[in-house]
């Protein structure tokens, strides 16, 4: 579109002119001078609503598919006794640690994919997902060795014995799934990166159906307890890796962006491993922050009903977290995007839209979470003592919701910057030098019990938040686009990556 037609298309549009609005890019909207700013701003949001929600809405359906399938792991389990409910949720968060590094690891596939997609560059997109899934592999092995020994590790942290022991087990059905993560998760974001996210929704969709048929034939028909629960999921999530790379590998729309199993891939395999470190490091501790409330809740008095409760309430939060999650990815996609196309304009405008959608939908949570609190507790068990702890724990939840809602969209833009790194450090500090020790300071010396312990994960979470707010806010974006250039020109010359 000439700019002169643009000018006046963006004066009065009609419902026609949408779609030359759409395609003259947001960039050039954004800098139509002539234009008054607020009509900019109104015209620009739809766009940026447009593009933002196409990509959010089936990413945020494969997130709560994934967590949907963990969380139907835990119904059944707390179906068959509260014990199996504890040891599920146990073995759940003892096995968060791999699915946060693979996570964390494969977020800098999202980085680089993202930028390289953004500046047309679309060969190096199947490299740079070689590269990830051979060291996410190869990351994957010593965790292995480290869950063949759940039992006594889980004695160690001071868990009770009966738990432990369930929950070991439990866990050793679940060791396959590390290498699932491996290549799940870097075919992921290779999709999200050419914002081709639909396929890897139905995929989920068709693998929770499958899962919960299977979990309740193999519990209610043949009998096979928490075991049985565990091999399902793992099986569930090998059809997801099956699907995604059967469909990537034989559609025609990857025809440049895959080009087939490349030994280019083999090459700087540890400058990506030490770029994807930070990412690992960022995506990780943030997992790893809420899991080890559920870990320490198991040392508090009373460790079934706490145990119970707490699962409860982390498997509510976990469904809204993955939400916000969904327009992580979408800000992650974006940002990425805009920089490696080198729109600064662009790039600030969809960050704080993306972070104020995501914010009102979570409050809204948080509302229906609080008009819910004496029943919610009801879908996962009969225990009347149960549902009393989750109804008081609620405001304490509902708290972490509204977090949830700016946090995860901060660190997608973050993901999208290339700035795992810097994030890693500023998590670090917040959740565990801040978070952790007010947590059981509150918890056990103060005896708040969970209580005090959420508060002081509450207190980390806000404290981060509020730093990446003002780092956001503080960005020169013309600089960013200028390092995303540089980042992908020094991979193109087989250097290592240009870290933040």
């Amino acid at each position: 579109m000439e700019r002169t037609d643009l000018r006046q298309t963006l004066v009065d549009p009609t419902d026609s002119e949408w779609k030359s609005l759409s395609d003259s890019g947001l960039e050039s909207i954004l800098t139509e001078t002539s234009i008054p700013y607020l009509r900019r701003v109104y015209l620009g949001a739809f766009i940026e609503m447009k593009l933002l929600f196409r990509l959010a809405l089936p990413a945020i359906l494969v997130y709560l598919v994934n967590v949907g399938m963990n969380i139907s792991a835990r119904i059944f389990a707390g179906h068959l006794g509260g014990q199996e409910l504890a040891a599920a949720s146990i073995g759940n968060s003892f096995f968060s640690l791999v699915y946060g590094l693979m996570l964390g690891m494969g977020s800098a596939v999202e980085t680089l994919c993202g930028q390289a997609y953004g500046a047309n560059r679309y060969d190096m997109l199947g490299i740079y997902l070689q590269k990830a899934t051979i060291v996410l592999a190869l990351v994957g092995l010593p965790f292995t060795v480290l869950y063949t020994f759940s039992y006594p590790i889980l004695l160690l942290l001071g868990e009770p014995k009966t738990v432990s022991y369930a929950g070991s087990l439990y866990i050793v059905g679940l060791i396959p799934q590390i290498f699932a993560f491996a290549l799940n998760f870097t075919a992921q974001k290779f999709l999200q990166a050419q914002s081709v996210v639909f396929p890897s929704a139905y995929i989920s969709g068709a693998a929770l159906l499958l899962q919960v048929l299977l979990t309740w034939i193999t519990v209610h028909v043949m009998g096979q307890g928490l075991m049985g629960i565990a091999f399902v999921l793992t099986i569930c999530w090998w059809f997801i890796v099956v699907a995604q790379c059967l469909y990537i590998t034989a559609s025609p729309r990857f025809r440049h962006t895959w080009t087939g199993l490349r030994w280019k891939s083999f090459q700087g395999l540890w400058g990506f491993f030490k770029f994807s470190a930070g990412s690992a490091v960022m995506i990780c501790v943030e997992l790893w922050y809420s899991q080890i409330l559920v870990l320490l809740a198991g040392l508090l008095k009373d460790p079934a009903i706490t145990l119970d409760s707490l699962a409860i309430c982390m498997s509510i939060s976990l469904i809204s977290f993955m939400v916000s999650v969904g327009f992580n990815a979408a800000a992650s996609v974006r940002v990425s995007n805009e920089l490696g196309a080198g729109n600064p304009k662009s790039v600030f405008f969809s960050t704080w839209m993306v972070t104020f959608v995501s914010f009102v939908i979570s409050f809204v949570e948080a509302i229906a979470v609080m008009a819910s609190r004496d029943h919610i507790s009801y879908i996962f068990t009969a225990d009347v003592n149960v549902a009393k702890a989750v109804s008081e724990l609620c405001p304490f939840l509902a708290v972490t919701v509204i977090l949830n809602g700016i946090q995860p969209v901060l660190s997608g833009v973050a993901v999208g910057c290339g700035w795992q790194t810097y994030v890693a450090y500023v998590n670090v500090g917040c959740y565990y030098i801040v978070g952790i020790p007010i947590g059981c300071i509150l918890g056990f010396t103060f005896d708040f019990q969970a209580k005090g312990i959420w508060t002081g994960m509450i207190g980390g979470t806000l404290m981060q938040t509020l730093i990446l707010l003002y780092v956001t806010y503080r960005t020169d974006w013309d600089k960013e686009v200028e390092k995303a250039r540089k980042r992908l020109d020094m991979w193109d010359e087989k250097k290592e990556p240009l870290e933040n």
